[in-house]
């Protein structure tokens, strides 16, 4: 043992009693609280917006897999180049017509069951339209802050006071 560090003997510990520094252990950077002192930006819960160009990307994509797919199998049969670029060319218009017929743009319901977890702007967006069907479903108005029906007792009950004063 040295500079009283350690164990005083290794005996006995199933270690062999060498000593590391713990360089997994991280020191907080600053001391400032892991909160904001601003109490009224908290009570405003707004979810995370997802990203439209993404959601679109991501759903241009999956039509783009779909085609690619086709042409692959096309290729591993055997078909000349102008019947498999005739036959993509038809698959996507296709797909991009169901799309449109959907709500275009992305603008589909999504369900959160068939997402991954890296799939963060389509859970957003899912999110979304679950609390607004949610907020519908129980007849929340739009408007509705957090808290008012607390509030407009207070001012029930100040005005009462003010009244039996003056």
């Amino acid at each position: 043992m040295s500079s009283n560090v350690g164990l005083s003997t290794p005996r006995g510990s199933g270690t062999s009693g060498y000593v590391q520094k713990n360089h997994a252990h991280l020191r907080p950077r600053d001391n400032t609280a892991p909160y904001p002192r601003d109490w009224d930006a908290l009570k405003k819960h707004k979810p995370r917006q997802p990203d439209a160009e993404i959601l679109e990307h991501d759903r241009r994509r999956a039509i783009e897999v779909r085609v690619f797919e086709l042409r692959d199998w096309l290729e591993d049969e055997g078909v000349e180049e102008d019947e498999i670029d005739a036959q993509t060319d038809a698959l996507r218009k296709k797909l991009l017509e169901e799309e449109e017929g959907k709500g275009g743009k992305g603008k589909g319901r999504t369900d959160a069951r068939g997402l991954k977890s890296h799939q963060v702007h389509e859970l957003a967006k899912a999110k979304i339209e679950e609390s607004e069907k949610l907020r519908k479903a129980l007849g929340i108005r739009e408007d509705y802050e957090e808290g008012s029906h607390w509030k407009r007792g207070e001012e029930r009950l100040r005005e009462g006071l003010k009244n039996e004063q003056g």
